[in-house]
């Protein structure tokens, strides 16, 4: 039987579970393990046969030293713990282990960007330290070395931060903000972030940018930023309740429709009610949010402040707050619902982020942290799935849009008409 290195193994198994995603979606941290693990064993083991003047497996002359197994190694890193076979020998030259040394020290562009991808999928700069060291405990990287090679990723977000925008067509637009710590001693501060489902389907991360807190005038310059460099104006706007952040939409986006999003909205409900309450409330406030039109949602509201206005009056007064902008989907297709009454891609997106930063460590500044934050964001919106977009969905949005537009112009008049809504529309080529 053929004996194979753990190096060839390991790339068998990524090419497994690829094949398995054709079928089912294959689990994206798994197969970041299996790379991180399959770059680490493909380096080690290249060193190695330079190092002994053959391959895995091949015998050579007396002299120039054997392979003595594998043993264990380990490495910490946002998506869990990365484990990978690192090859021994014996009876080496120490001239020859010195050229190894020098191999690994040398930062070949292969070696270059392997510490990048090791520190943007979440690996410490002590990890990415520690795999680099020699069997004597001498550091191969240093630590100035690891955070120079990783610069490179400061590069990539300036470039992504200042790039024209005026070939992505957004349809739908999500806005929304994490808090970070981007200064010593400092409170965390805001981090806006803005994605898009594009006319053709696309999901696409827009832009990424520090806010200090998420009030008007940064929400605005964050936004005024966005349109200076192309963005055009969508149909609809998905963010949360936070004031500035509405307030700052309504002026950049005003022919755009709002959409609050619905899971910030249902957590605010829950908040306000007492637990015996909650579920019967939220079913009736999901039934006003999530009905099949407008016209038909404006009634299941009326219905849940009769039944509840009295005994709860403020989480009543919190679901009549801003219901307008609760039901804007609705005037959308019926099928794209689901995907535009929250910001839920978004929260998932920084739940990933999150990930790489706890395991990164406590890190400060502006820049390093957005360096981080960049690499670990994009690289998580890499496994976007884009959404089907059927001509006569098309059709009705590029109508809806229209209308939009005219509206917008009338100042005195509503937005959106409701009787002439693409969700009414769509109903009504149904029947």
């Amino acid at each position: 039987m053929k004996r194979v290195p753990p190096s060839e193994r390991t790339r068998q198994a990524i090419a497994e579970l690829l094949e398995k995603g054709t079928a089912e979606k294959a689990p994206l941290s798994e197969l970041i393990r299996l790379s991180v693990q399959s770059a680490v064993e493909e380096a080690l083991e290249g060193a190695v046969s330079d190092l002994l003047g053959r391959e895995y497996y091949r015998h050579g002359s007396e002299g120039k030293g054997y392979r003595n197994g594998y043993r264990p190694g380990r490495i910490q890193s946002g998506e869990g713990e990365v484990r990978y076979a690192s090859p021994q020998v014996r009876d080496v030259d120490a001239s020859e282990l010195q050229a190894i040394r020098r191999l690994l020290k040398g930062r070949s562009e292969g070696l270059e960007r392997l510490v990048r991808e090791m520190y943007a999928r979440g690996c410490s700069t002590r990890d990415i330290e520690e795999l680099f060291r020699d069997d004597e405990g001498r550091l191969l990287l240093s630590r100035s070395t690891v955070s120079e090679l990783t610069e490179v990723l400061w590069a990539e977000y300036e470039e992504f931060a200042t790039r024209d925008l005026s070939e992505i067509r957004p349809l739908y637009l999500f806005l929304d903000g994490i808090a970070e710590r981007l200064r010593p001693g400092a409170k965390r501060e805001a981090v806006l972030c803005a994605w898009a489902i594009t006319w053709d389907g696309r999901k696409v991360l827009i832009g990424l940018a520090p806010g200090t807190k998420e009030s008007t005038d940064c929400c605005l310059g964050f936004l005024q930023d966005l349109q200076r460099r192309g963005l055009s104006a969508p149909v609809l706007v998905v963010t949360d309740g936070a004031a500035g952040l509405i307030r700052a939409v309504e002026e950049c986006f005003s022919s755009s429709l709002r959409q609050r999003c619905l899971a910030h909205k249902m957590r605010n409900l829950a908040a306000k009610l007492p637990e015996t309450i909650v579920a019967e409330f939220k079913k009736a406030a999901k039934a006003a949010y999530q009905a099949p039109s407008v016209a038909m949602a404006r009634v299941l509201a009326e219905d849940l402040r009769d039944r509840f206005g009295k005994k709860y009056p403020t989480a009543t007064r919190c679901f009549e707050d801003d219901f307008e902008a609760c039901i804007a989907h609705l005037h959308c297709p019926s099928n794209h619902h689901r995907y535009i009454r929250t910001t839920n891609l978004l929260e998932r997106l920084f739940g990933e982020e999150r990930r790489r930063m706890k395991a990164v460590g406590t890190i400060f500044g502006e820049r390093p942290v957005l360096k981080l934050m960049y690499s670990a964001v994009i690289r998580a919106s890499d496994n976007w799935r884009g959404v089907k977009m059927t001509e006569f969905e098309l059709g009705l949005l590029k109508r809806l849009q229209k209308q939009l537009e005219e509206a917008h112009r009338k100042e005195n008049q509503p937005v959106v008409d409701q009787g002439s809504s693409a969700d009414r529309i769509y109903s009504e080529k149904r029947t």
